[in-house]
């Protein structure tokens, strides 16, 4: 019989910490979750909750104790745009909190870490169409950066020290369980709740921007998925390209157009348009399809379907 996982999810109110761990809480039962943060959930939760900060090694490891905590999710990140106003709290927040965790693991406290990468580490040099999992690697953001430096780590501290870590490169992610959180491809997030709210959306993306995206429920499907491999299946320790959809902000436009055919969208790029033009449109993800069998289940139809009915619930609202 395996042991009882005991999940630690640092930076469970973000966008994505806020819907895995309620996806982690029913999948392994709520006494087996632990979710932290540096500030209480705005809503409750069926989880265990600890206010705390993964800068903190010292009430981190106590609280990794008093759970006698096996697994840990580190999500706590500063995000791309919001990153290039504080390159420093990004470069510690990034670096010094996998480091606190990656430790905890070389020092036999942890036995796993799933610990997120981005297509932010893939830069201007970088080819644009199905990036390999090798491609070149030369990010020009500072969430980029540590990014990339994160991957170097995960991988040193696997090799030297045996610490079972693993890492995907999230692409954009769409959910619509909470709101944006300071990336890049965060319009694909509140264009949804716009078009409901005030049937209009200004874009800080060039119309024709593609990038590589994924909704929520594809990420969530393959973080617990790496997670639950086998250790010998995963052959990849810096982190897995991990693909889903790729689409530009027009394409997403029309679709939503289809629902609200008064629906209007305005563009005004900014910085964020110049940071995205550094990345990929598209990403080869043929390694994690091969090595632990990855397979999204979401296309842009199919996600645009699910999220403004979930979203027309959400602000009871009928949709005409």
């Amino acid at each position: 019989m395996s042991e009882q996982k005991k999940i630690l999810v640092i930076g469970c109110n973000g966008q994505i910490g806020t819907v895995l761990t309620r996806a982690l809480s029913k999948k392994y039962g709520s006494n087996n979750v632990i979710g932290s943060d540096i500030s209480k959930p705005k809503e409750s939760v069926d989880f265990i909750f600890e206010v705390c900060s993964v800068l903190d090694a010292n009430q981190l490891l106590s609280i990794i104790k008093q759970y006698n905590i096996t697994d840990v999710y580190l999500l706590a990140a500063y995000l791309s745009a919001k990153g290039e106003d504080n390159i420093s709290k990004a470069w510690s927040l990034n670096i010094d909190g996998l480091l606190n965790i990656l430790n905890f693991a070389k020092d036999k406290i942890i036995k796993k870490i799933f610990w997120p990468s981005s297509i932010a580490v893939f830069g201007p040099t970088t080819p644009k169409k199905n990036v390999n999992q090798n491609a070149i690697t030369e990010p020009t953001t500072i969430y980029g950066v540590s990014k990339l430096a994160g991957e170097a780590l995960c991988n040193y501290y696997h090799q030297k020290f045996g610490v079972d870590v693993r890492s995907l490169r999230y692409p954009g992610l769409i959910g619509w369980q909470s709101m944006p959180g300071g990336g890049t491809t965060d319009y694909a997030v509140d264009i949804f709740h716009e078009a409901i709210k005030k049937r209009e959306y200004t874009c800080f993306l060039s119309p024709n921007r593609i990038l590589p995206m994924m909704y929520m429920a594809d990420a969530i499907k393959a973080t617990i998925a790496i997670m639950d491999a086998s250790s010998e299946k995963i052959k990849i320790r810096t982190s897995y390209n991990i693909s889903a959809l790729h689409f530009n902000p027009e394409d997403l436009a029309k679709k939503i157009k289809q629902y609200f055919p008064d629906f209007i969208i305005k563009y005004e790029p900014d910085k964020r348009d110049l940071l995205a033009s550094s990345w990929p449109n598209s990403i080869d993800d043929s390694c994690a399809t091969k090595d632990w069998g990855w397979n999204p289940n979401y296309d842009l139809s199919k996600m645009v379907d699910d999220i403004i009915l979930n979203l027309k619930k959400k602000y009871k609202q009928e949709i005409i």
